[in-house]
């Protein structure tokens, strides 16, 4: 039996090509980029005179798909003037080289550069009805392509218009990068309408993305599920948007609850929520559930899309009313490339089967599950997308089932759920508990085009069961860089995406990586490599031009440097006084590079911020409440960093911790002033005066407390310290020579002085300048790896060395007295390690 669904072919003569009629649409703004307004007119000059410079031969032309001016101009003119366009991915150079080099593409286009244009005439035999070649997994390191003829774009751009009511007022933003074919479906069927996109490559997370959808008058969103989660926990359903009629969901199925969630809410609120199913070999859209529809049928993708036909084989399933979801229409692929001289074949495809398995109830189709997703694990067949729907069900709304031969791995985000979800999974698979494994992580990982990355999800299944059987799979030759990501952050959905500022990586876990980094990078690890992302930093470890000493950062140095000094001083071996000032500066500098450097909006910020922070202060919490229990040298004031607030102004054991007491308020009222949305934007926008001021405000808060000396005790406390931790964050905003040369000049005005020591003011300005314009030392290996251990656990030795070394000191033993006091300092870094990490997850993972 054969189920089938269709709807009425469109007329051909409104269909509008990929050659837009500019005529009719000329003085009707088309993009709007940055401060920048074309209307269709103006964006058709520019891409013809685009395509002009390539010449008049047609050719395989690669562009970037990047969400900005520059590379929608190269796309329509390869697209509207005859050539093939094959878009990649922006920012990602190894994908980009891979597919040059399997396609060999006549001229790259690549975002913000100059035009590579390889050769005078095309060396490809192009099929004539070529247009457009995309990949089929979202990324191009695969060399398998989707071959696109220019009826299935049109034919798409103008169902799509006509099922969603486009007309030239719309204008979407480009929440959806250019390279997936929901987001080039989003630009086609507004254009070939006249209608207008705002292009941007802000996230829904970021409070900047919705002034500009304001300012700008956005009245359409597209979004992947993934994106609804995004909106959820970014306060969208507080905000006025009032020119926004139509939201769009593809690319996944969104949860039923979801749909009538959110279809309610933008019903209140004067917009539709359309509900779409579609593949890149459909171009992109297959179906659409009308919005009237959507909270009575929300598990439903609906009907066929205008011109489209829908029908269910039912041979593939022993179900009754199951089977493979088989769609034909105009706008299905020509067929697959997966080698240049694919690029020449005709039509092989008529029909796309989808591999989904789907039922029809009174009309509307229901996708309820994938062929292809089923494991086998100890013999029994496994309906992996049957027990992931019971289990986001039931336990976690975020999680995500795969299968190896030996187990049934489940991902999860909330870890008191974990025995919930074992028990679930076993008894609905069939296995026994110990053949299931159910992993916490923060976020579940989704490929660029917002869907589940399951490929990722089976390679973390794949190390899963390798450190199962390893103490330490990351170690030897043969580990990567992810391992030692991983390891350090206890990330196991780390993707090569993904960096360490974005996996929320704070100061104590630099110092470690970085020291790991030096196994791959002899000659040190790259400048900014926290930043950068892990498959980057993959291909530069396999970079064989490599530098003969290792280079160590230098704000990992003067940590090590300084809190020697600090407990060297405390034991009477040494007079250096100051490097607590100086941690305190480090501290800024280290606050601004990672916390103020997380991609995402106020939100991302403010949760990678807490994250940070609750890894300082548990571990601290748990050392001092210990000590004050068993010792009773410490008050409760202490333990919960109120001493200040509290106590007098003289000296007691209650002192003993002023660094870190300082260190968690500052850096507590650092993130509350930057993930303020108002302050937010100011200091994305301009950092390095933002910094500044915040230097001014806490200079005038030394000057209103002490003026420009301060006393024994007054040098302690933290609203007069507080410029030292704010000059570091001046300094790490300081990005030109002009910028560090300010920076230098108010550091040496706002120190010197400040002790009445010169000892000490040489210590902390003589540091400070060295991270701020020298930010790696050549050392020794050897020299690096104890740099690296001191630093990783200075924080740690400042908070143990109290109770290690009066003892000694008394009796003499002032050498054993530092040896002892840096020894259980380590130890105890070593010992809270996992608590570190758990703290950190469980705050990332907060929802």
């Amino acid at each position: 039996m054969t189920l089938t669904s269709s709807q009425p072919a469109l007329d051909r003569s409104t269909r509008v090509g990929p050659v837009l009629d500019h005529a009719r649409f000329g003085t009707a703004p088309a993009v709007v980029a940055g401060d920048e307004v074309l209307t269709h007119a103006d964006l058709a000059r520019r891409v013809a005179d685009r395509a002009a410079t390539w010449g008049p031969a047609r050719r395989l032309v690669l562009v970037e798909g990047a969400n900005d001016l520059d590379s929608l101009v190269a796309y329509l003119a390869a697209l509207q003037h005859g050539h093939v366009a094959l878009v990649v991915p922006d920012g990602r150079p190894a994908e980009r080289d891979a597919t040059v080099a399997a396609y060999d593409p006549d001229i790259v286009c690549t975002s913000g550069a100059r035009d590579d244009v390889r050769r005078t005439a095309g060396a490809h035999d192009l099929h004539p009805d070529l247009a457009l070649l995309l990949s089929t997994s979202g990324t191009t390191g695969s060399p398998k392509l989707v071959r696109l003829s220019r009826d299935n774009v049109a034919s798409n751009a103008a169902a799509i218009a006509d099922y969603l009511d486009l007309t030239p007022t719309d204008r979407a933003a480009t929440t959806l990068p250019l390279h997936y074919c929901y987001g080039l479906s989003v630009l086609h069927s507004h254009l070939v309408v006249g209608a207008s996109v705002v292009l941007t490559d802000l996230s829904v997370v970021d409070e900047c993305f919705w002034d500009l959808a304001a300012r700008t008058g956005v009245t359409g969103l597209a979004g992947v599920p993934h994106t609804f989660d995004l909106l959820a926990a970014s306060g969208f359903e507080d905000r006025d948007l009032p020119t926004l009629r139509r939201v769009t969901q593809a690319g996944g199925r969104l949860a039923p609850d979801d749909v009538r969630r959110w279809s309610r809410f933008g019903r209140s609120r004067g917009w539709d929520l359309v509900v779409m199913y579609g593949a890149t070999e459909a171009t992109a859209r297959m179906a659409w559930l009308p919005p009237d529809l959507a909270e009575g049928h929300p598990g439903s993708i609906g009907v066929a899309i205008p011109g489209g036909h829908l029908r269910l084989d039912e041979s593939v399933d022993d179900r009754p009313g199951v089977g493979e979801l088989v769609y034909s229409g105009p706008n299905v692929m020509l067929g697959y490339a997966e080698e240049p001289a694919d690029l020449a074949l005709p039509r092989v495809t008529t029909e796309l089967r989808t591999g989904d398995l789907a039922s029809e109830r009174g009309g509307l189709f229901e996708v309820v599950g994938r062929r292809n997703r089923w494991g086998k694990v100890f013999g029994l067949r496994i309906d992996l997308d049957a027990v992931e729907r019971t289990l986001r069900a039931d336990v976690d709304r975020h999680a995500r089932v795969v299968a190896t031969g030996r187990s049934v791995h489940a991902f999860v985000t909330n870890g008191r759920r974990r025995a919930a979800a074992i028990s679930l999974v076993a008894d609905r698979c069939g296995v026994p508990p110990h053949a299931v494994q159910v992993s916490v992580v923060p976020q579940v990982p989704h490929t660029s085009s917002g869907k589940p990355d399951y490929a990722a999800l089976a390679d973390l299944a794949t190390q899963v069961e390798q450190e199962d059987g390893a103490p330490d799979a990351s170690a030897g030759a043969g580990r990567t860089v992810r391992a030692d990501v991983v390891r350090v952050l206890g990330r196991p959905d780390a993707t090569d995406a993904d960096s360490f500022v974005s996996l929320g990586g704070d100061s104590l876990s630099y110092v470690e990586l970085a020291t790991r980094l030096a196994h791959h990078f002899p000659g040190g690890p790259p400048a900014g490599w926290h930043v950068r992302s892990i498959g980057e930093l993959e291909q530069l470890a396999g970079d064989d031009r490599r530098r003969p000493r290792t280079r160590l950062d230098t704000s990992v140095a003067l940590r090590a440097l300084a809190i020697v000094m600090i407990v060297a001083s405390h034991v009477d071996l040494v007079g250096l006084e100051g490097g607590a000032h100086l941690l305190l500066a480090l501290a800024g500098f280290n606050f601004a590079r990672f916390q103020l450097s997380a991609p995402g909006g106020a939100r991302d910020r403010l949760r990678h911020g807490l994250s940070g922070l609750a890894q300082l202060v548990v571990p601290a919490v748990l050392w001092v409440g210990g000590v004050a229990l068993v010792l009773g040298s410490y008050d409760l004031t202490t333990v919960l960093f109120v001493r200040e607030v509290v106590n007098g102004s003289e000296w007691d054991d209650q002192w003993q911790l002023w660094f870190l007491e300082s260190l968690v308020w500052l850096t507590a009222a650092a993130l509350a002033a930057t993930t303020l949305p108002v302050l937010h934007r100011l200091e994305r926008r301009t950092p390095f005066r933002f910094a500044l001021a915040v230097l001014a405000v806490a200079t005038a808060a030394r000057i209103a407390e002490v003026g420009l000396r301060a006393g024994p005790t007054e040098r302690y406390t933290t609203l007069v310290v507080a410029f030292f931790f704010a000059l570091g964050w001046a300094g790490a905003r300081a990005e030109t020579t002009r910028q560090r040369a300010l920076v230098s000049a108010l550091a040496l005005v706002l120190v010197a002085g400040f002790f009445g020591e010169v000892h000490r003011e040489v210590i902390v300005l003589g540091g400070f300048l060295l991270v701020l314009w020298r930010p790696q030392l050549p050392v020794t290996p050897l020299l690096a790896r104890a740099a690296g251990v001191l630093a990783g656990a200075s924080l740690f030795i400042y908070l143990t060395h109290w109770q290690v070394y009066p003892a000694l000191e008394d009796a003499g033993h002032q050498w054993l007295a530092l040896v002892a006091s840096l020894t259980v300092g380590i130890a105890y870094a070593r010992v809270v390690r996992p608590v570190h990490q758990a703290v950190g997850r469980a705050v990332l993972g907060a929802r």
